[in-house]
């Protein structure tokens, strides 16, 4: 047995609960502060894709029949677990980017005050069905919140594809979902490259996809989308 068959996958976050996938390769999960790898991340095909979309189109029908109001409280419920857990998720986002302390407790300031503005927001400017959201490793907690808060709101259903990278601040936010109150399927997590993400686009139930980050890795989202006939914002 190598140092790697010990080292634990990060499930995907499928339909309320953590989903665990025998995928093609991993790419290993390094601190970056010591070059340790800490975990492994499944690099997920279309398979796994079409699985989480299809958690994420049968919870639409009952996400979208809630209230804005409903779901705003939920989000409020979300964000209070959020502040609970903040020295945690700035752990992981520390860990897995490399940022200093102070730069990684304020993304998680910053995703904790997104999460309060939509909670306390009573119209709802995000997407509708359900929408793919794409994010690279700069940003792995504010940058799903971002792209997620308003869609959430709005009535859509979600997958995130957080980077390979830095994959756990998106996973651990899907935890608290669960614990607080979330349907199953109205928040996904798929792990993987760009197999993934041509992998959402092959799932005729994803109406959106949202990107942020680095303009390089947008291009080629954007390129994906492109041959599968999907809207993309960036």
């Amino acid at each position: 047995m190598t140092e790697n068959d010990e080292i634990l996958a990060i499930p995907l976050w499928i339909n309320g609960h953590a989903y665990l996938t025998m995928a093609p390769a991993f790419f290993d999960v390094r601190d970056r502060r010591t070059g340790q790898i800490r975990r492994r991340t499944p690099l997920c095909g279309t398979d796994q894709a079409l699985t989480a979309v299809a958690s994420a189109q049968a919870a639409l029908p009952a996400w979208a029949a809630l209230t804005i109001a409903a779901r705003a409280t939920l989000l409020a419920a979300l964000a209070a677990a959020l502040a609970t857990y903040a020295e945690h998720f700035a752990g992981l986002i520390a860990e897995e980017t490399g940022k200093d302390a102070a730069s990684a407790s304020a993304e998680v300031e910053q995703s904790l005050r997104v999460l309060q503005a939509a909670a306390a927001g009573s119209v709802a400017t995000g997407g509708s069905g359900v929408v793919a959201v794409i994010c690279d490793d700069q940003a792995p907690l504010l940058g799903p919140l971002q792209l997620s808060v308003q869609a959430l709101l709005a009535g859509a259903t979600v997958v995130v594809r957080p980077s390979p990278k830095a994959p756990s601040a998106a996973f651990a936010l899907a935890e608290l979902t669960a614990r607080n109150g979330f349907p199953g399927g109205v928040l996904n997590i798929l792990h993987g490259d760009l197999a993934a993400i041509e992998g959402l686009c092959t799932a005729s139930a994803v109406g959106l996809l949202l990107f942020s980050g680095d303009p390089a890795l947008g291009s080629k989202v954007a390129a994906i989308a492109s041959r599968h006939g999907k809207p993309f914002v960036d």
